[in-house]
């Protein structure tokens, strides 16, 4: 496991993805305490004059776009700074191959996975905030934490819950159950007819969580929780049976660990992504953060109540994919995100997301995961199987 530095030694920090919400709460954190941080390198798509600003605000010593397209505006508006600018892949693997003690994994997408895979190599502390890393290369990724040595430091609300409750437990056999909570999103009272007329605008408006377009569609399918549901399992090593869910509206436990004893340790806080992000910016230490502080007499009323399968759909096929193993969490990921992006164009219906899922998890039987190559060979075949079946429904339609 990776030494934290001494309390009187800023700590080195690279933000892959900077320019999203997960990293510009954490550049928002590190302004609020900056003897206590020094930025190596921040990457972003190919928001250029935004990378650049913060890059200069952070006193950055590199700065990445993903899209090599955008290189010549970041160069420009990086000119005189001293700040080193670089684009594509390969500018992603040399800000993850930077020698900085703590690193913000925050790339959405498969695109992350192989300069947050960098990163562990290198056996440094790892926040990890995207799901891809461990929904789609789920043992491939954790056979490299293993044996880097690294730290592994979950962002997601719920496994950053699961992880604080578990400090300082030696034995996991003292644990019995995780119970992952959601809030239900938009539906979670919603009839299936009404859900199945759903609009982008109406899925989009998440009652506890800003989120961006993509998660936020996955909070109100809860295919959200489903990939949770798998990366808690490879986070925890505990099996599917063995992951619970449970609803609870207004998202103030973020998720429980039930042990051997009848014991039950929660986490609790306001529903602000920047207290998970403080717990790990800090970890082995708590930062002094102003995040927005938890009244529970205010909030006077905590409940809770099992998910619906039926209306959602996505819970059963993340167990189905889970226990399937291999390359069927890959296919669910990639197939998921080209179903989300039809909804949100208005291609599909809301319920059609799960369907389109289901359908292309049918097409491609679960194949061993012997390499990256693989994992990306699966991802654009998925991809591709999803694509044609959208192709198919809209040509039937017409």
């Amino acid at each position: 496991m990776s030494e934290a530095p001494s309390p009187d030694q800023p700590r080195s920090v690279t933000v892959l993805g900077a320019t999203g919400s997960i990293g510009t709460s954490t550049l928002d954190l590190i302004a609020a305490d900056p003897d206590r941080f020094t930025v190596e390198a921040l990457t972003a798509n190919r928001r250029a004059d935004e990378l650049a600003a913060l890059a200069k605000q952070h006193r950055a010593k590199l700065a990445v776009v993903a899209d090599p397209a955008a290189y010549g505006d970041l160069k420009q508006a990086l000119s005189g700074s001293g700040i080193e600018a670089a684009a594509g892949p390969d500018g992603l693997m040399r800000a993850a191959a930077v020698p900085s003690d703590w690193v913000m994994a925050a790339i959405v997408g498969a695109a992350g996975l192989p300069a947050t895979l960098e990163a562990v190599r290198r056996g440094t502390m790892v926040a990890l905030a995207t799901k891809e890393c461990l929904v789609s290369a789920g043992s491939l990724f954790m056979a490299e934490v293993e044996r880097s040595g690294a730290t592994l430091l979950p962002v997601d609300s719920e496994h950053n819950a699961i992880f604080q409750a578990l400090a300082g437990e030696e034995n996991m056999a003292s644990v019995e159950r995780l119970v992952l909570t959601a809030s239900g999103g938009p539906f979670r009272k919603a009839t299936a007819e009404a859900m199945k007329q759903a609009t982008p605008a109406l899925a989009l408006d998440h009652p506890n969580w800003a989120m961006g377009a993509k998660i936020t569609i996955d909070s109100a399918t809860m295919m959200n929780k489903g990939l949770e549901l798998i990366e808690a399992h490879h986070l925890f090593g505990l099996p599917e049976e063995r992951i619970d869910i449970l609803v609870h509206p207004q998202s103030i436990i973020h998720s429980m660990v039930a042990f051997t004893d009848g014991s039950f340790l929660a986490q609790l806080g306001s529903p602000d992504m920047r207290i998970p992000i403080a717990y790990t910016l800090g970890w082995p230490e708590r930062l002094q953060a102003a995040t927005q502080r938890l009244n529970l007499a205010d909030v006077a009323t905590l409940t809770f109540e099992p998910p619906d399968p039926e209306r959602f759909p996505p819970l059963r096929l993340a167990r189905e994919a889970l226990k399937a193993g291999g390359s069927a969490p890959n296919v669910l990921n990639a197939a998921n995100e080209v179903a989300v992006a039809a909804f949100l164009e208005e291609r599909i219906g809301f319920t059609d997301i799960a369907a389109i899922v289901e359908a292309t998890l049918t097409a491609m039987p679960a194949v061993p995961l012997d390499g990256l190559a693989t994992v990306f060979a699966v991802d654009d075949e998925a991809r591709r199987r999803t694509a044609d079946l959208l192709q198919e429904r809209s040509t039937r339609a017409h």
